[in-house]
């Protein structure tokens, strides 16, 4: 959430300071073609365009080329006359007086006679000869002393020292000017239209909204929502524009060739049918205009590269009727949608530990910033999209940068901590789900191994301290690499005993066979490393194992700040017990049923070979356990009538046959465990009195 704070933060300083301003038009452009057609145009508007057909046919009718005289102007305006329009305007620029005798006054007097009519002016800082309103026209303009917060707020970079006004013979026929100077974005795109402009303390309007002023509105008014114009309201931006909603691309409203109006007129004038209806244009606002794209009056705008100029105009007369100007966020929308989108995606790169988290992440935060500028749309709003969306891809990025370097911090962590105690198969898959190493336990059955060196005491007390740690470190580092190696757990080392486990913290299903196969690897490994140890502890190592099989507590168990993967439970105490019952037989190994069973003992070539060695009782227990000893293959292999022999034996024995049982145990020369049946089978011979079940209590000899 911190990344996602800095996110919001840099992308909100970096949108306030303009960097995202490109990035930010673009953006609007993909909303703008995405919902133009979302508002219908209105039928209240018409256009009547020099087209390419109007060029050509008035070259090949009268031989006219471009500039046409302005007296040819005047039928279309006695045809928006004869129609009942309710405003007409020209936005053509008459920027001198025609050089024909007689024509600008032809225009005056024909724009004098049709219906209100608007002439198109230029407002700037460089733009056109006037630095004063010409004497007479200053009516064609309003006063600015009622928009005194417009003048002071957005309207004071609007106000303008130089302005472009047509000839007087034309302007006094005018009801209004309109501006046509309008400022395209910094990628040269239109956008927004300027409202209003002011010149030698009068105002006008832009030349779309000029003509519901000749119409008959009376002059806009300056409230907190922005200009208030004919009771509806133009939301300004604090720049002091107004931003376009498009109704869709060019031909969105209904356009007329002007050589169609012209002979249209003309014949009516002659009494015959007209090729344009006149009821056509019965009170809708006419507005004339250049589209053929030899005339240079095309610009760009979000729906197209090449956009006619008179349809900008429209398109804010358009919206002035409809009242649905685009309101700008307010100013507080940048920082807060920058800042919450940065804390989201923030979040949401903090819990994305998974690369398929990651790819939701991004799926579903950084597509939030367009659906939000889509639904402010279709709300009226232009809301900020670059901003929230930068923020939204610097935190989700550095969250995974963060979640990268953590892992691996992580990944690090958890194989320097268990690569002593899990094979290095057991720590890949853990590193695929460390959840598992969490604090707590969990109940499941393990089969766990206790390992302990005979005599040990006796070793220590000859070898000084540093020889016994040298000696001690070697061995446990043989049987730890055996038990790893066949997927072990290392538990702990108490002295020169050895704990460990299967079956956790991964699922591990013959983890019984891998113990005892485990028990039997190191049982080789000590003998072919028997030479050395002999030498170096002054006797051979004599290793004892018991392993047993059951339900125990398995996982970090301890404090918060401490704490170990360990075992808890009576199947772990039983497996102690077996190691030292390996005493009462002589033997090395020494397995439950339940693990025996586990492993298969006995049971074809993938089971495990060995004997059954009786019952014991140990200490704690009530109930017997019997237990077996798995042998090593080759052992197994090279004497199975010895294996047959002693099984017979102890049949012979649960029989209470003593005497022939202790024949056939006697007769098992070199087997310890055979040896002490045997023994046991003639003290019961010569105490016929004496009763047995079978049960070795530990302890007893």
């Amino acid at each position: 959430m911190a990344l996602g704070l800095a996110a919001g933060l840099l992308a909100w300083l970096l949108g306030w300071a303009g960097p995202l301003e490109g990035w930010e038009n673009l953006t609007w452009s993909w909303r703008m073609r995405a919902l133009a057609g979302t508002a219908q145009a209105s039928d209240r508007i018409k256009l009547v365009v020099v087209d390419q057909d109007s060029l050509d046919w008035a070259q090949r009718e009268s031989g006219l080329s471009w500039p046409w005289p302005r007296q040819v102007y005047a039928p279309i305006l006695r045809f928006c006359a004869r129609a009942g329009a309710k405003a007409v305007a020209l936005d053509i620029i008459f920027s001198e007086p025609s050089p024909l005798v007689g024509d600008d006054e032809e225009l005056g007097r024909a724009l004098a006679a049709g219906p209100p009519a608007v002439g198109a002016a230029m407002l700037g800082r460089s733009t056109g000869p006037h630095a004063a309103w010409p004497a007479g026209l200053e009516g064609l303009a309003f006063p600015l002393a009622g928009l005194a917060g417009w003048s002071a707020g957005p309207g004071r970079d609007l106000l303008m020292p130089r302005a472009l006004i047509p000839p007087e013979s034309i302007a006094r026929g005018l009801a209004a000017l309109g501006n046509v100077m309008e400022d395209a974005d910094q990628d040269q795109v239109i956008r927004r239209i300027t409202p209003l402009r002011g010149f030698a303390g009068r105002g006008l309007l832009t030349l779309g909204l000029a003509s519901a002023l000749a119409a008959g509105e009376a002059p806009p008014s300056w409230a907190d929502d922005g200009l208030r114009f004919g009771g509806r309201s133009i939301p300004l931006d604090g720049k002091g524009k107004a931003i376009l909603r498009f109704r869709g691309g060019s031909g969105a409203h209904q356009k007329l060739s002007a050589a169609a109006v012209i002979r249209s007129e003309l014949l009516l004038e002659q009494g015959q049918e007209p090729e344009v209806d006149p009821a056509s244009l019965k009170d809708s606002y006419v507005l004339f205009g250049l589209t053929a794209p030899g005339l240079h009056d095309l610009r760009a705008t979000p729906l197209a590269a090449l956009y006619p100029g008179l349809e900008v105009h429209a398109t804010a007369l358009d919206n002035w009727l409809a009242g649905d100007f685009l309101r700008p966020a307010p100013g507080w929308a940048l920082g807060v949608s920058a800042l919450v989108i940065g804390l989201l995606a923030g979040l949401a790169g903090g819990l994305a530990n998974r690369p398929w988290h990651s790819s939701l992440a991004m799926a579903l935060i950084l597509p939030l910033p367009a659906a939000w500028g889509l639904a402010a749309f279709l709300a009226g709003w232009w809301w900020p999209v670059a901003a929230p969306a930068l923020a939204a891809a610097l935190a989700l990025v550095a969250g995974m940068v963060l979640n990268l370097a953590s892992e691996s911090r992580q990944r690090r962590f958890i194989k320097d901590a268990f690569r002593y105690y899990l094979s290095p198969e057991v720590i890949e898959r853990i590193l695929a789900d460390p959840s598992r190493l969490s604090l707590g336990g969990e109940r499941r059955e393990l089969t766990i191994l206790f390992a302990d060196l005979q005599d040990f005491t006796a070793i220590s007390e000859r070898l000084d301290p540093q020889d016994l740690a040298a000696l001690l470190n070697d061995y446990l580092s043989e049987m730890t690499q055996v038990i790893l190696e066949h997927g072990g757990t290392l538990d702990k080392y108490e002295g020169d005993a050895i704990v460990a486990f299967w079956n956790a913290p991964l699922d591990q299903p013959n983890h019984a066979l891998l113990a005892c196969r485990a028990a039997l690897g190191c049982a080789q490994s000590l003998r072919r490393s028997q030479d050395r140890y002999a030498a170096r502890a002054g006797s051979p190592l004599v290793m004892r194992v018991g392993i047993n099989s059951g339900p125990v507590v398995v996982g970090n168990l301890g404090s918060r700040t401490r704490f170990d993967y360990t075992v808890l439970g009576d199947a772990a105490n039983l497996a102690s017990r077996l190691e030292g019952a390996n005493k009462l037989f002589g033997t090395g190994l020494m397995v439950s049923e339940r693990t025996w069973e586990l492993a298969g003992g006995g049971r074809g070539e993938n089971g495990l070979a060995g004997r059954e060695l009786g019952l014991i009782r140990v200490k704690g227990r009530v109930a017997p356990v019997r237990v077996y000893e798995p042998l090593e293959p080759e052992r197994s292999a090279a004497a199975p009538a010895a294996l047959e022999a002693f099984t017979a034996a102890l049949a012979l024995a649960r029989g209470r046959d003593w005497e022939t049982a202790a024949r056939r145990f006697a007769a098992l020369e070199g087997d310890p465990a055979a040896a002490v049946y045997a023994a046991r089978c003639r003290e019961l011979a010569a105490s016929p009195d004496r009763d047995w079940d079978g049960v070795w209590e530990l302890g007893w000899k």
